[in-house]
């Protein structure tokens, strides 16, 4: 594949690394990687970061050495550096562990008490400018985001001179990591290593500015795009799974092994060891190639390695036909052992971590190791190559990821089936997105920074479902061939890029060929709830004033029936303001469709008909998926007392299903 696939001339690569092995240890990088032939570069490579390092498995730590170029494409000149240092958030004073306590966060196990096992730390000992000497004096911790002078997540400094636009600049770091405990999915267990954000990584030159946010409870990543060469020595024993292609691996004299992994085109560099890895490797081939597949499975939980490959194949093809091509030759799946579940759920270019416990502790009816493993897949294409800006648009990452993969599980495994799938209860995907959303329905805008929800409920809620509900909701109103090429259009366009929310709304509205900038005013700007209600239907004798005489001169005379004037009234309970349908049935079969532009408070419908309103509904298509209430969008002239019966059973299931999961998780 151009750019990343039969490019590589391993054997040389490696020998070319290996020799400028003594090269490292004096402080000088080894030379960059070029592949022989290699075509475009996929990606604006903005870094190039090479790092040296070993884990020791008995004190959880890494010490390693980074080598950064980080070329200025900025077109302005650059004298100061802010750089992320994620680990440091699981210390107590932290900002992220502050927002812990008091809103509480998704993933991690240290929102109940502080606990030193979940202490993490990254430590510059050195700090080295190519050209400008030891600036380790320089480094100052800073706090854009709220003045939290205990935060210690992001780093600056500033050189003796500026970077010229175009120039590059070589930073050396020399740091050390304190593994947390599994928090926020990245830590140890046990033997057990998930090593996410472990390195100093370089801010992002965003519109103008340097961003460079604070790590908290609520908020996730974004950096450039660039190449990777890491190299990992570690014991001889481990089962290692990094987001690189691996170029080489050697054991040392001391038991040792070092492997060598190398990237480009990516945002960042992830990597798990574990000794008891089970590696399934699989390939799919797709319209960029082929890729192979490497699901490192925990003892355990070998029943779900071929749930989570299929779902992986039908997902990439998928996203191959509908969104565009995954153009990286690997990728590989993590499933972490039990009591390893918070490492569970995480994205990282071309490594994802998935989740399930015990073989037969998951029956096949509850897809959840289905659903984790599509999210975390659909990742790759709006978190890892679409490189939105987490920090600030949560939802352009996780909610649009939310929305295709109901779309894919309800293609893989049917409309109405895609989440929970027994004889006796089904449950949807996008039933359980909407659900999401409506337990914090109007807290807060999409368009919010993520650390600024009114808590890690109302971020979730509105992040994730409220996303997904909203672009299923504007899909059924343009179409979905006209959605679906705007998502294709989005992705080809701005992969490789860093979107806004406004790059975003510009496209789908585009292919929609229409203005849509009333419906983003409410479901992305604003906090509006849609709720339209049928809230009378009635059916009244046109001559009431005589109804005995005419039925007894009726029945002699064998003459028309009656006449009655049959009345609807619709009412908009909610704040936002969209156009519905109306479909009203007669008991003689006949039917009436009506269009109202919502605007009003109500509507009132008459009818003057031989015949009696059976009954109404708004949305009939089920259009608006946004909807707080369905139970409100019809009504019936005659009860059905199975419906209560029905309902009644859905909740115990649902309640029951609820509590066995939850007891599960806890």
């Amino acid at each position: 594949m151009k750019g990343m696939r039969g490019l590589r001339v391993l054997g040389v690569l490696a020998a070319a690394l290996w020799m400028a092995g003594a090269a490292w240890a004096q402080g000088t990088p080894p030379p960059l990687y070029t592949p022989a032939n290699e075509g475009a570069p996929l990606s604006t490579r903005v870094v190039n970061y090479q790092i040296d390092a070993k884990l020791d498995t008995t004190k959880k730590t890494i010490d390693a050495t980074e080598w950064l170029t980080y070329k200025n494409l900025t077109g302005k000149p650059q004298q100061t550096f802010p750089f992320h240092l994620y680990l440091n958030a699981f210390q107590p004073k932290s900002t992220f562990m502050t927002e812990v306590r008091l809103y509480g966060t998704r993933g991690t196990n240290a929102g109940s008490g502080w606990d030193p096992t979940h202490y993490g730390a990254i430590t510059i000992s050195r700090f080295e400018v190519e050209g400008m000497g030891d600036l380790t004096d320089k480094m100052q911790f800073i706090q854009p985001d709220d003045g939290n002078v205990n935060d210690h997540t992001v780093m600056q400094v500033t050189l003796p001179k500026p970077i010229a636009p175009g120039a590059s600049v070589q930073f050396r770091m020399v740091f050390h990591d304190q593994l947390p405990y599994v928090v926020e999915r990245t830590g140890y267990v046990r033997d057990f290593f998930m090593v996410g954000q472990w390195f100093p990584k370089v801010g992002v030159w965003w519109q103008g500015a340097w961003n460079c946010h604070q790590f908290h409870a609520t908020t996730e990543f974004f950096s450039d795009f660039g190449t990777y060469n890491v190299r990992i020595t570690l014991p001889q024993n481990e089962v290692v799974g990094a987001g690189g292609d691996l170029i080489s691996s050697n054991n040392n004299a001391d038991g040792t092994k070092s492997l060598v992994f190398h990237s480009e085109d990516v945002i960042d560099f992830s990597w798990t060891a574990y000794p008891y890895f089970i590696d399934v490797e699989d390939s799919w081939t797709g319209s960029a190639g082929t890729v192979k597949l490497h699901v490192l499975m925990s003892p355990g939980h070998m029943a779900s390695a071929p749930r989570y490959i299929k779902v992986l194949k039908g997902a990439m093809t998928l996203f191959d036909k509908w969104y565009g091509p995954y153009p990286y030759d690997r990728l590989t799946v993590v499933d972490p052992p039990h009591d390893a579940e918070d490492a569970g759920g995480m994205e990282y270019p071309t490594l994802i971590t998935a989740g399930t416990g015990p073989d037969l502790e998951m029956p096949k009816g509850v897809l959840i190791p289905e659903v984790v493993t599509e999210h975390e897949f659909g990742h790759q294409y709006w978190y890892a190559m679409v490189a939105t800006n987490e920090f600030e648009d949560a939802w352009m990452d996780e909610g649009i990821n939310s929305y295709t993969e109901a779309k894919v599980m309800a293609a893989l495994y049917g409309d109405k089936t895609s989440e929970v799938n027994f004889p006796f209860a089904q449950i949807s995907d996008f039933e359980e997105q909407r659900l999401s959303y409506l337990a914090e329905p109007d807290t807060d805008p999409l368009l919010r920074f993520g650390w600024q929800y009114l808590n890690d409920g109302a971020y979730g809620a509105i992040s994730y479902g409220k996303t997904a509900t909203v672009l299923l909701t504007l899909e059924r109103i343009i179409g979905s061939d006209k959605m679906e090429q705007g998502m294709r259009n989005y992705f080809m366009k701005y992969r490789f890029q860093h979107p806004t929310p406004q790059d975003f709304m510009n496209t789908i509205q585009e292919a929609a060929g229409q203005d849509l900038g009333w419906y983003f005013d409410q479901a992305f700007k604003g906090t509006q709830m849609l709720d339209y209600e049928v809230s009378d239907i009635r059916s009244d004798r046109a001559d009431w004033y005589n109804e005995p005489a005419a039925a007894a001169k009726h029945d002699s005379l064998k003459k028309a029936p009656p006449e009655y004037r049959d009345t609807v009234v619709v009412q908009r309970k909610g704040d936002f303001i969209v156009p519905v349908d109306l479909e009203v049935k007669f008991d003689d079969g006949s039917v009436a469709h009506e269009h109202w532009d919502g605007k009003d408070r109500w509507v009132r419908y008459s009818y003057i008909k031989t015949a009696q309103i059976k009954s109404a509904e708004i949305d009939p298509e089920h259009k608006m998926w946004m909807d707080s209430d369905f139970y409100n969008d019809s009504q019936t002239a005659d009860g059905d007392s199975q419906a209560n019966r029905k309902i009644g059973n859905i909740f115990l299931f649902v309640s029951e299903w609820i509590s066995q999961v939850l007891s599960y998780l806890t």
